[in-house]
């Protein structure tokens, strides 16, 4: 009898571990098992998306209010076009606010990160963003360093 109750603890402790790695795995995907929240969409044109991806976080004074859920090219810009859904609680934007590619941690994750405007229109369903940032390239930057480091040594 003390080993059946022994085997089955061992088996509820399995299990929980099991569980344990599932939420951790949901959690760092970025999916989740909660139910449908009411969003709606936004979208924003960036000359350089770098790194960015689709169901990457989208923040607002560091809270996250959404996510991406597509990337496309916009022909007729020839800019990354960004595919935004938010949460409906959050629908008070204004027209004049700013989304910008972030990057988080070390390890280089970007995310779009909204800054308010002042204006008293609001942005409404499949809005556009028009201020934006694009996403700072590292070789880009290590590029213009070096042009200029060497057109001073030449000098």
């Amino acid at each position: 009898m003390q080993t059946r109750t022994l085997e089955i603890g061992v088996g509820l402790f399995l299990l929980a571990g099991l569980l344990a790695l599932l939420l951790l795995a949901l959690r760092v995907s970025g999916l989740s098992v909660s139910g449908n929240t009411e969003t709606y969409k936004l979208y924003a044109n960036f000359d350089n998306i770098a790194g960015l991806t689709v169901r990457a976080k989208v923040t607002m004074a560091g809270v996250t209010i959404g996510k991406v859920t597509a990337i496309d090219l916009d022909r007729d810009r020839y800019t990354g076009r960004v595919t935004m859904e938010l949460e409906k609680k959050v629908d008070n934007l204004p027209v004049d606010s700013t989304a910008s590619i972030l990057t988080a941690g070390l390890l280089g994750e970007k995310y779009i990160g909204i800054s308010v405007g002042g204006d008293e229109e609001l942005l409404k369903d499949r809005g556009t963003i028009r201020d934006t940032q694009s996403s700072l390239v590292l070789e880009d930057l290590i590029g213009k360093f070096l042009l200029n480091s060497v057109s001073k040594d030449s000098k």
